[in-house]
């Protein structure tokens, strides 16, 4: 099958961000003197929107959640956006898709004009069509909302679903895709539990960036 329109996430997916991530996760609990669980539990926050991690993780409430995602961005926006780097292979495999007439659109729960700046300072920014994430204010905050806002952005339709495919490292990924009626391919490189991406639903599963570029060409 040979999609089109390929949808990335970005953590996990294009970059490995977890240093900047989880540095701002533990800046924040401590800031409001939550105890901090260990690290591998804070892998989880790398994905789904804050506010719902720092409710599920770490058993906040909702007012308390809200208070720790404006901690978090506060630190986040200055030094925790550039402790991140991209996969080895990634540069490679955008410059091929985009030889070979394919439309890239990032699709991230991250803020979009994180997603942006991380984009701008690693110089990947110009192999995308769209660079599309979640809103400060909260109005687009899920992965559902964050591809519908892609498909208005790129002009489809229902019409084209069948050439579209999302490429991601979480669950989120996956069961928005199949909520948005597109394929999914699940990347066990980034940081999925293992089993999480087929309990999901994934149409694919891919192990390395070399995988998804022959997936993606073939």
């Amino acid at each position: 099958m040979s999609w089109k329109y390929i949808f990335f996430d970005l953590d996990g997916t294009i970059t490995d961000s977890s240093e900047g991530i989880l540095n701002c996760i533990e800046y924040s609990l401590v800031s409001m003197g939550h105890v901090v669980p260990v690290r591998e539990e804070l892998f989880k926050f790398i994905g789904p929107p804050l506010i719902n991690g720092f409710q599920e993780i770490t058993g906040l409430s909702y007012e308390e959640a809200v208070e720790a995602t404006a901690i978090y961005r506060e630190k986040y926006s200055v030094t925790g956006l550039f402790e991140n780097i991209p996969y080895n292979g990634i540069e490679d495999m955008l410059k091929k898709l985009k030889e070979n007439g394919k439309i890239i659109t990032i699709a991230t729960s991250k803020p979009e004009e994180y997603a942006i700046r991380i984009l701008e300072h690693f110089k990947l920014a110009g192999y995308f069509n769209e660079i599309t994430g979640s809103t400060l204010d909260g109005s687009r905050n899920s992965k559902h909302a964050v591809i519908e806002e892609c498909f208005l952005r790129l002009g489809l339709s229902s019409s084209d679903k069948s050439n579209i495919i999302m490429i991601g490292d979480r669950e989120h990924d996956i069961i928005a895709a199949r909520q948005c009626g597109i394929a999914s391919a699940g990347v066990y490189y980034g940081f999925a539990d293992k089993g999480e991406l087929e309990d999901a639903g994934a149409d694919y599963i891919l192990n390395t960036v070399q995988e998804v570029t022959a997936l993606l060409l073939s």
